[in-house]
């Protein structure tokens, strides 16, 4: 059961993030950057907010683990290069860690 909910939840994941990648990405990653805040805070939100194994594996390890995504944040960060690439991969994690801060907290 736990390998459907996750296969479910990462089919509407992975065609979102894609679709949020070529709408938005250009010269700065947007769609990559919108993912992983919008996956981050929501990842937060249901931590927080204590769901049950079931959802969190169908919406937390399915949908949030296909719509976010580290190594596409990698891969940009080093295409960019130099200080540029750094400051895109540091804002990324500081910004993460704090939409998911605030999605637990207006979850508690």
């Amino acid at each position: 059961m736990s390998a459907l909910l996750v296969a479910l939840g990462a089919a509407v994941g992975a065609p979102a993030r894609l679709l949020a990648g070529r709408a938005l990405d250009r010269t700065v990653h947007w769609g990559t950057l919108l993912v992983n805040l919008l996956g981050s805070a929501l990842l937060g939100w249901l931590v927080g907010h204590g769901v049950g194994t079931d959802a969190m594996t169908l919406w937390g390890t399915g949908f949030c683990g296909a719509f976010t995504t580290y190594s596409a944040v990698a891969v940009q960060s080093v295409n960019k290069g130099g200080w540029r690439g750094l400051a895109y991969a540091v804002i990324t994690v500081v910004a993460c860690l704090g939409v998911a801060w605030l999605g637990y907290a207006l979850a508690r």
